[in-house]
């Protein structure tokens, strides 16, 4: 039986559940249900269609210091180790997790121990499928240096390799063709923006929705990608950043999503960090969502990438737009507890349950 493919035109008036202000504000009822068991239970009940995530793939250095260090200075870290990470490959690992469909990564990694190190990683995820990562022969495997604070806030720099160099011959034919058949597009901004626009125009050629997450390089973003994403999700630093505007209080925010409705983007989903999140729709009221406090914050690697996976997630199952918010804020709280990007990525279950237990409350 064929499936409807998920639809982005503008909704109709929205529920007053969704202009959630505070932490008691909550949905009536909750209607996702935990991933099925098995692979025929699934196919029974007409699992919604793949999530392909065009994006990167670092291997994360993790150093754990008490503080930056100033210019010239060297301090010494508490702890380090590398942990497979990566815009790209944090998303699609979310979306092994989480979504009741396939979740598709198309990644280049190099022919190196790093490259080995995301493979396995992304293997062990579950749910995802990684014959769509292709090691490029002349650039190394991307990485990143993660520099952890106590309090669980970080800084990255991120040092490109293949993400950056392995893309000479575009993306696959049959990769094209996957993204043509997809429920939903993810992009980032640690791969060449031409990269993006090529996914993005096989996507909106077959009218599937391209939601691209702003992390990544610290540049414009073409207009010429900006008119092929039909979701873009800033946090508020990059908001200001993109727009040249102010972010610093919700009006401004609100502001700043309006410069880029202008610029072409229909609808702006901005993660606020402890203020939750908000989704601009060009001609509507923004719909917010506050947080789901974590019970203690470890690490905030990959939570922006957990809260854009999970909502596209709850997209592809045609879920309403606060309904795929409160999904999204869930993953994230679950995430932030959890020391490293991948391996902080929520199960379904979990998600489910935490949602159970604040509806509750």
């Amino acid at each position: 039986m064929a499936q409807a493919r998920v639809r982005l035109a503008p909704a109709g008036p929205t529920p007053a559940t969704a202009f959630l202000s505070g932490p008691t504000a909550r949905p009536a009822h909750l209607s996702f249900s935990p991933k099925p068991a098995s692979a025929t239970l699934a196919a029974a009940n007409s699992p919604p269609l793949p999530i392909v995530v065009v994006g990167s793939a670092n291997a994360d250095i993790y150093v754990e210091v008490d503080r930056l260090p100033l210019i010239g200075e060297t301090v010494a870290a508490r702890a380090g180790r590398s942990l497979a990470g990566g815009k790209g490959a944090n998303q699609a690992a979310c979306g092994g997790r989480l979504a009741l469909g396939a979740t598709y990564l198309v990644a280049r990694v190099g022919d190196d121990a790093n490259g080995r190190l995301l493979e396995g990683a992304l293997a062990d995820v579950g749910g995802v499928r990684i014959d769509r990562v292709a090691r490029a022969p002349d650039a190394p495997s991307g990485h990143a240096v993660v520099m952890l604070m106590p309090d669980g806030q970080n800084s990255i720099i991120i040092v490109g390799g293949a993400n950056m160099e392995g893309w000479a011959a575009g993306i696959e034919p049959g990769d094209l063709e996957l993204i043509r058949q997809a429920g939903v597009l993810l992009l980032q901004r640690e791969i060449p923006d031409w990269v993006n626009i090529q996914a993005a125009q096989a996507a909106k050629g077959a009218g599937v929705p391209v939601i691209m997450d702003a992390g990544g390089m610290d540049a414009p973003v073409p207009e010429e990608l900006l008119r092929l994403v039909d979701i873009f999700s800033p946090n508020e630093t990059e908001l200001a950043r993109l727009t040249g505007m102010p972010t610093e209080t919700f009006e401004q925010i609100s502001q700043a999503a309006g410069k880029c409705h202008k610029m072409g983007v229909k609808e702006v989903l901005v993660k606020l960090g402890s203020q939750g999140s908000a989704l601009f729709v060009e001609g509507e009221k923004p719909i917010r969502q506050p947080i789901i406090p974590a019970t203690e914050v470890i690490d905030t690697t990959g939570a922006g990438d957990t809260f854009t996976s999970a909502f596209a997630v709850a997209l592809v199952e045609g879920k309403p737009k606060e309904e795929c918010m409160r999904f999204a804020a869930a993953a994230a709280s679950l995430c932030v507890r959890v020391k490293g990007a991948i391996p902080s990525m929520p199960d379904r279950k979990s998600v489910v349950k935490l949602l159970e237990s604040v509806q509750v409350q």
